[in-house]
């Protein structure tokens, strides 16, 4: 997710009979018309949503009836579900789902503490040892969730006389966790390593710094130029850290990530992931040097001031690794099917960018078009997520797609058949 970009003064999105339902009227809503002596004015004066869901256009927050994975189920319609960060299809996987039921009956729903106090358990312990273990560091913290562990990694390692130096299109967790950090924070072009040598150059010997960065961006699904981001760390004697929320299960031997994916992973000195996606639960983690988790482990403070992660999503995690671990082969059958679907938006002509990875983005540019893309795609049996401000800038407005190693042939070609379809009736395509 890249970082929000400045209130501009004009917008190419205009919903039909309403002339307020625009991106600026949205952006300008909590400032316009506000009385600073009542701090809820703001809310009363967006009404952008209310009317976006009048006009059957408002795309976000869709509850679903069932998500069976490569299918879903919304409005009491089945639909093929190319809107999942769910890259191994682990979350309907009967020994997951055993391990979690098994854990519930042993722990029960919740610890109700944190970990610093009554909240750990063995197998928080078991599950920071396995994701050590797999990415070849010495040691892993578990966090409740991927955003807390940006937040806790990156608040409790730069402090003042330090400085983040960041991707522009890095997480929107990262930019948080430089904001409660005491230190400075830096960006550089978005995978752009001569510019970080050239930031890290400016930057000198006098701050201690930690370069941070996507392996795979959340929203282009292109990769991290590792090798030479690595070149410029060494260079200029920068720690880096690498977040593989959606890079493991996808990249690497096995699914270990970025690094191993371009047989670096000693080099990264920090890696920090989510069991969200390709693990099948909820949560996050972060792996390193065993002295700098015991560090983060007491000055983390998204960690220590939250309630640790759930047994059964602990035990899921666990159980999504065991299945990734004996089968590695089902990474290598996402890549086949990823590359079928991205070769298929390509030959349909579509832009995709420079996606390499399940996570393929078509690029529409105008908001307008592209939530109209997302309805009419969803009437068509196709559950797709339109990206639109502050996700990416104003006027980069895209559908963001993702496929999964449980998708079958078949449902890859109707996918792609609807997708033709849909875009011809919107003239998106001859």
């Amino acid at each position: 997710m890249t970082e929000p970009t400045q209130r501009p003064t004009k917008s190419p999105l205009t919903l039909p009979d309403a002339a307020s339902l625009t991106i600026d009227a949205m952006i300008r809503a909590p400032y316009d018309g506000q009385d600073e002596r009542d701090i809820f004015s703001k809310a009363a004066e967006f009404t952008l949503t209310e009317q976006a869901r009048a006009a059957q256009l408002y795309p976000f927050f869709q509850p679903l009836d069932r998500n069976d994975g490569p299918e879903a189920q919304i409005n009491g319609r089945r639909v093929l579900m190319f809107g999942s960060n769910n890259y191994l299809g682990l979350t309907r996987h009967p020994y997951v789902i055993e391990a979690a039921r098994k854990a519930i009956s042993e722990y029960g729903t919740s610890m109700t503490g944190s970990r610093l106090l009554n909240g750990s358990t063995h197998l928080h312990e078991e599950l920071e040892a396995r994701i050590a273990r797999f990415l070849g560091k010495e040691a892993a913290l578990v966090f409740t969730t991927g955003y807390q562990a940006n937040l806790g990694t990156i608040s409790a390692l730069v402090s003042r006389r330090s400085v983040a130096v960041v991707d522009k299109s890095d997480h929107a967790s990262i930019y948080d966790g430089c904001q409660l950090a005491d230190g400075e924070m830096i960006r550089f072009r978005h995978n752009d390593a001569g510019h970080l040598d050239t930031v890290l150059k400016r930057v000198g010997k006098g701050k201690a710094c930690l370069v941070i960065m996507d392996g795979v961006f959340s929203m282009g699904g292109d990769v991290a130029d590792l090798p030479r981001i690595v070149e410029a760390c060494r260079r200029h004697g920068a720690r880096l850290l690498v977040d593989d929320a959606h890079a493991i299960g996808v990249l690497g031997q096995g699914g270990r990530g970025t690094g191993s994916h371009f047989r670096l992973a000693d080099e990264v000195d920090l890696v920090v992931g989510t069991f969200s996606k390709s693990l099948a639960s909820i949560g996050g983690f972060v792996a390193g040097p065993k002295v700098v988790m015991e560090w983060i482990r007491h000055f983390g403070r998204a960690m220590m001031f939250s309630a640790s992660l759930p047994p059964a999503s602990t035990a899921a995690a666990l159980a999504a690794l065991d299945v990734l671990e004996r089968e590695p082969e089902i990474v290598d059958r996402l890549s086949r099917i990823a590359a079928i679907f991205r070769d298929g938006l390509r030959q349909i002509g579509f832009d995709i960018g420079e996606s390499q990875t399940p996570i393929v983005p078509i690029n529409l540019g105008d908001e307008y078009a592209t939530v109209v893309f997302w309805k009419l795609l969803l009437e068509h049996g196709v559950y797709t997520n339109p990206i639109t401000y502050p996700a990416v800038p104003i006027g980069k407005a895209m559908l963001r797609t993702s496929c999964m190693a449980t998708h079958t042939q078949e449902q890859i070609e109707r996918a792609l058949e609807q997708f033709r379809t849909v875009a011809r009736k919107q003239g998106l395509i001859p």
